[in-house]
């Protein structure tokens, strides 16, 4: 299930048009469910992410980066950041406020997933967020104040291939590498390509609808700040 079938989509099976909610905050959507089960809304992205793993975004990079090679079957599933997607506690409450079927998650499109996966292996899931929908991935980053339009190493980054800066049109998502200073940016992407694979790529800033800076807890301050 590559690209060009968006990310976005995801939900079309796995019912995860949801927006995370692993940090809750006043600005949390008010239809969802589960708004309030993460840490408390007085808590500062700051506050909770010093209590995380000291991790990096190098780190996460190269996470990320080794992963480059891994693709989907000709169902467009098999990925093990699908199944990881639907083992998770996350996948469950996307599907209550969703619907659809967990087993659905399987052969969904997984680029989302592949960011959150990121997250949660190096247990920073509370910085990262967690979701399989794009847009909603984007909103929470938003909703938090960790939303911008400069490209940074390890800042989460949302697409639309027509060059609209609406959320609501964001398709694709991944990693940023490097601003080649050029117009384009250098990226670490899941479900992309023709196969749907994890591959890095070199994207036009024209297709970016905006960045999630994660505040990563070993370095916050610099490559991880709005």
């Amino acid at each position: 299930m590559h690209v060009l079938n968006t990310c976005m989509r995801a939900a079309l099976a796995g019912g995860a048009l949801a927006a995370t909610v692993l940090v809750a905050s006043p600005a949390a959507h008010a239809d969802n469910p589960h708004a309030g089960k993460g840490p408390a809304a007085s808590q500062s992205m700051a506050e909770i992410a010093s209590t995380l793993p000291k991790i990096s975004a190098a780190d996460v990079l190269t996470l990320a980066r080794s992963q480059v090679g891994i693709s989907e079957n000709a169902a467009g599933g098999g990925t093990k950041f699908q199944q990881w997607y639907m083992s998770s506690p996350r996948a469950r409450e996307t599907l209550a406020r969703d619907g659809g079927t967990l087993k659905g998650y399987l052969n969904a499109a997984w680029c989302d997933m592949f960011v959150s996966w990121v997250g949660d292996q190096l247990g920073i899931g509370p910085v990262m967020g967690s979701d399989a929908y794009t847009v909603e991935h984007a909103r929470w980053f938003a909703d938090h104040g960790r939303w911008g339009q400069t490209p940074k190493p390890g800042a989460v980054v949302f697409f639309n291939w027509n060059g609209s800066k609406d959320i609501d049109d964001i398709v694709h998502v991944g990693f940023v590498v490097k601003d080649n200073g050029d117009g384009t940016i250098r990226t670490i992407e899941g479900n992309t390509g023709d196969g749907g694979a994890v591959e890095t790529r070199t994207r036009p800033t024209s297709q970016v609808v905006g960045y999630g800076y994660p505040m990563y807890p070993a370095d916050a301050s610099t490559t991880a700040s709005a």
